[in-house]
């Protein structure tokens, strides 16, 4: 599996996040609309593996991409 589930976008990795639980300091409902967010909101940070290998890992974990 390449995607990381992991708070530092300061890297070359692809990451997964879920900014509702990993901000600093936890914002509630009412702010996360406000940034555009939602509960079951997820990131992607691509990084710079072989797209090929990024595309495999997403359909892994999204059984639903084609």
């Amino acid at each position: 599996m390449i995607f990381s589930l992991l708070v530092n976008v300061a890297d070359v990795k692809s990451l997964v996040i879920h900014p509702a639980s990993t901000t600093r300091p936890q914002p509630g409902e009412a702010e996360l609309l406000e940034q555009g967010l939602k509960q079951n909101t997820i990131r992607l940070s691509i990084g710079t593996e072989h797209i090929d290998d990024i595309i495999d890992d997403l359909k892994q974990g999204f059984p639903a991409v084609k």
